[in-house]
């Protein structure tokens, strides 16, 4: 049981990982295909739009072929792309490959977690979810880290390499463990309106997350289209799914309260998380002045806890009304936020490390703790669909936070500079007195306004992170208040 679990956590942790070990890595995958790095980002692009589109197809391609059947041939197929991505030796070609990947490792997520649910009786249910979710939490924190180390070390395709031994123990370990845990099948029509208007609506909305901080978001023709072929089609795909007979994704679903109510708790809570992720390290680049992988390193000090505490978290679950471990994961992580608002770039290393550990402290009770309490009273059969509700809403969450987050301090950034600029005296004369000439001077002090007006956006993110954390914190206690452990594995709730 525990070696089946092990492999199921396996394949999502190498899914993951996977979104985010090709950022550090885009200036080597451009040098080496000789190519912008604005256009080596569609490697990143390519891959998100695919995952973004088949995440919610999870629960349609569970039922019409199995849950162990769909998890196997993804392996397959995310193994094979992965070996031909780093044998690519254009960015068309690459490109091409990574939305195949994407379209492999989509339905690994949920199918993942499904199985989950499947293969542990009720009394290890949350430390099922405590080893499931252990992956989630750490593989976007490593991510940067182990493509730095990579791409430094060797070269950028061993970043698609790496996977091949980790989907090889994973498909001998599903395959020959999880062979009774298939789910029935049944034959249905293909929802070919529904796919077609979740395809224009997931894969527009993650093109305007990716590309409307480079394109100035609104200003650009392209992003307007984008994000109004996105709304009609999102509509549009509301009302059909809801009225069709057999829907490729069952909106239905959200009948049940504590899933209605956990997506947008994981949604802003985790998106809030992403926003400072994404930030931090781009912030101690720029002003303090740190490495690509000195900022790695310090922001990998976050799984030291994260994967220490999860096991706790998921036994926790399992003996306490879950709403308050979820809260405290997000009051610990509201504290952090304003730790952070203080951090000025003279700052020791202690002062930046101090919050990612903390947050560590907080970040399984949370994650673990909303993934399992969505599912609550979900039944068997609805579980693949609501999982691929909750794993969609997880990335298209990470996405939004990265881009909202890097676009609202820039814009902070700017307006802090300018008004920095309007209240600054006595310039030239200071800038003559000083020892190579008023050149140099104006140079001092225009990056230390930049390195100022920086940090003061930086603290404006945190501040809009910490109001979003406060909401989905007074969210959760809309979710049920668990009582008892269901029959089929999953806390009872009312």
């Amino acid at each position: 049981m525990w070696l089946a679990g092990f492999g199921l956590a396996l394949a999502n942790f190498v899914v993951i990982l996977d979104t985010t070990i090709t950022k550090v890595s885009v200036p080597h995958i451009a040098g080496g295909l000789a190519v912008s790095p604005a256009q080596g980002t569609w490697t990143i692009t390519s891959y998100a739009v695919a995952e973004a589109i088949t995440v919610p197809l999870s629960g349609w391609l569970s039922a019409r072929f199995g849950t162990l059947r769909t998890l196997v041939w993804a392996l397959l197929g995310f193994g094979l792309f992965s070996v031909l991505c780093g044998l690519s030796r254009t960015i068309e070609m690459l490109v091409v490959l990574r939305i195949l990947q994407g379209f492999c490792g989509g339905p690994m997520m949920p199918m993942t977690q499904t199985l989950m649910l499947r293969v542990f009786p009720p009394d290890k249910m949350g430390l099922a979810n405590g080893l499931w979710g252990v992956t989630a939490i750490s593989a976007p924190i490593l991510g940067p880290l182990a493509g730095g180390m990579i791409v430094d070390n060797l070269d950028w395709p061993w970043i698609f390499f790496i996977n091949l031994p980790v989907v090889g123990v994973c498909y001998l370990t599903v395959t020959g463990l999880l062979g009774k845990f298939e789910t029935p099948t049944r034959m249905e029509r293909i929802d070919i309106t529904g796919m077609v208007l979740l395809v224009l609506f997931a894969g527009s909305l993650q093109l305007v997350l990716d590309l409307g901080r480079e394109r100035d978001w609104f200003a650009s023709g392209l992003i307007v289209t984008l994000a109004v072929v996105s709304a009609v089609a999102f509509a549009v795909f509301i009302a059909w799914e809801l009225t069709d007979s057999h829907p490729v994704v069952d909106l239905r679903v959200l009948r049940h309260r504590s899933l209605a109510v956990g997506l947008p708790v994981l949604a802003i809570g985790f998106g809030s998380m992403m926003a400072m992720l994404v930030l931090i390290p781009l912030w101690l680049q720029s002003v303090v002045g740190y490495t690509a992988s000195s900022a790695g390193q310090l922001m990998a000090m976050q799984g030291v806890f994260a994967v220490l505490l999860s096991p706790v978290a998921a036994v926790l679950i399992q003996k306490v009304d879950m709403r308050w471990p979820i809260t405290a994961g997000l009051v610990i992580t509201l504290v952090t936020a304003i730790m952070r608002m203080g951090w000025t770039g003279e700052a020791d290393f202690w002062t930046f490390a101090t919050p990612p550990l903390i947050q560590g402290v907080g970040m399984p009770f949370f994650f673990i703790g909303v993934m399992t309490m969505a599912l609550v009273g979900v039944p068997q059969r609805d579980i693949a669909m609501a999982a691929g509700l909750l794993n969609f809403l997880r990335t298209v969450a990470g996405a939004a936070g990265t881009a909202l987050s890097t676009s609202a301090w820039d814009n902070a950034t700017r307006a802090t500079r300018g008004e920095l600029v309007g209240t600054l005296n006595g310039v030239d004369q200071m800038t003559a007195q000083m020892a190579g000439g008023r050149e140099i001077g104006l140079a001092v002090v225009e990056r230390l306004v930049e390195e100022q007006a920086a940090t003061i956006g930086s603290a404006h993110v945190f501040g809009l992170a910490m109001v979003a954390i406060a909401v989905t914190t007074a969210l959760v206690w809309l979710m049920p208040r668990t009582v008892a452990q269901g029959t089929a594995g999953i806390p009872a709730a009312h």
